[in-house]
């Protein structure tokens, strides 16, 4: 009898000492942004707005179905950006906004944590996606930033990256944006305003997304078609490492707000800073920064950022960002503005 007892009881223990020595399941995450800026809930159409989260949550399938396929965090924020410069809805590839000339010149960056590599590119007009050469600038050539004519040039030599005429990033809604900061430019009588980048006159719709992978890696990177009715080729925070695009081995960064106010403040850079060298939690160091700093010195906007645990931090100032984040435990969501982060955080777990 006291055998048949030892036998389950001796199988327990070995079940249970597998189960302590088992190595716990890598942990990934992923954060995401199409943008931040005043945009009133009412401005929204029902439509719009269910677009809206739509391609956030595409951008998240994306990224996700890399990292849960043992992928790089590198891959993860390329195809999540990519997702989002072919939408529409969004200030970057296909929705890119309009300059003064009525064309468009888009900017992009990418940097991966572990090894600081970085890529980036300014002011291109021909290229499709702007992020995928922005890391071809960062893997296949020895420099970080390329622009204007040399960024198209180095693409010339690059097959894989795709063309497409400048008129292919034309929407209806970005011209009627120029119209409209035009207008009201020539009304003013100045000769440069601050116009608006979306549906109210303080929206950006940069789209960025930071990532961490199963082996512990961060990547980040941003994409941006600028400001609305930009003059003298205009570069804001997008491309600039440290900027608007940060990562090392325990953070990550994508900023989205008045590009000149966080070039300023190196944005993106100090974020992570405060979390290496003073040790601030990564969602004090961000809403430090974002709320505190890039106010005071006159500028708006918000930021993702992501550290080497999972957590995630997505401030911003200007009453709406555009977001979506895969949590280490599972758990997504998508939001617009304030209140609907709690609200949003259970869909699609």
């Amino acid at each position: 009898m006291r055998t048949h007892l030892l036998i389950p009881l001796l199988a327990l223990a070995t079940m249970n000492a597998y189960a302590a020595d088992k190595p716990a399941s890598p942990k990934t995450a992923l954060v995401i942004h199409g943008g931040a800026g005043f945009v009133p809930k009412d401005s929204i159409s029902d439509e719009d707005r269910r677009e809206y989260h739509a391609a956030l949550n595409r951008a998240l399938d994306a990224g996700n179905k890399v990292l849960g396929s043992g992928g790089s965090a590198l891959d993860a924020v390329t195809a999540a950006i990519v997702v989002m410069e072919e939408s529409p809805m969004f200030n970057a590839g296909k929705g890119a906004v309009f300059n003064a000339k009525g064309g468009h010149e888009l900017d992009a960056s990418i940097m991966e944590g572990h090894t600081r590599r970085a890529g980036a590119v300014a002011g291109v007009t021909t290229v499709r996606n702007p992020i995928k050469l922005a890391r071809t600038v960062m893997e296949q050539s020895p420099h970080v930033m390329l622009a204007g004519a040399g960024a198209e040039a180095f693409a010339d030599t690059h097959p894989e990256i795709e063309r497409v005429p400048n008129n292919w990033f034309d929407t209806d809604k970005r011209r009627k944006q120029l119209e409209k900061a035009q207008q009201e430019e020539a009304a003013k009588g100045k000769r440069e305003a601050r116009t608006s980048d979306g549906d109210a006159p303080t929206y950006f719709g940069t789209v960025g997304a930071v990532a961490l992978d199963a082996q512990g890696h961060i990547a980040a990177a941003t994409s941006t078609g600028g400001m609305t009715n930009k003059k003298w080729g205009r570069v804001g925070d997008s491309p600039i490492i440290g900027a608007g695009t940060w990562a090392d081995s325990r953070c990550g960064v994508s900023g989205t707000g008045w590009g000149e106010f966080y070039i300023r403040n190196a944005v993106a850079h100090d974020i992570c800073a405060r979390v290496a060298y003073r040790g601030d939690s990564l969602q004090a160091a961000a809403e430090e920064v974002v709320n505190k700093i890039v106010p005071a010195a006159g500028g708006d906007g918000g930021a993702i950022a992501l550290d080497s645990d999972g957590n995630i931090a997505m401030p911003f100032n200007s009453g709406s960002m555009f977001r979506g984040w895969i949590k280490p435990d599972g758990s997504r969501g998508t939001a617009i503005h304030e209140e609907e982060a709690s609200a949003e955080a259970t869909r699609r777990r």
